[in-house]
């Protein structure tokens, strides 16, 4: 849970960082956060949690 918060957040700290740099627009920004949703309830949805999982794992396990 506090991974898949952590990337919600993530995510949204650079939707912001564009929109306001002007390399997203808010329409683009609305049509990822719905195909977000979409996923979300797909049979997808373990599949890409399960990657993120992973993913911040190796990432975590990392030594400087």
């Amino acid at each position: 849970m506090a991974i898949s918060i952590s990337v919600v957040l993530l995510l949204l700290i650079l939707a912001v960082i564009f929109l306001r740099n002007g390399g997203l627009k808010l329409s683009h920004a609305l049509v990822c956060a719905l195909l977000g949703f979409y996923l979300a309830g797909t049979s997808m949805a373990p599949t890409i949690q399960e990657g993120i999982a992973a993913t911040a794992s190796v990432v975590g396990s990392l030594q400087p």
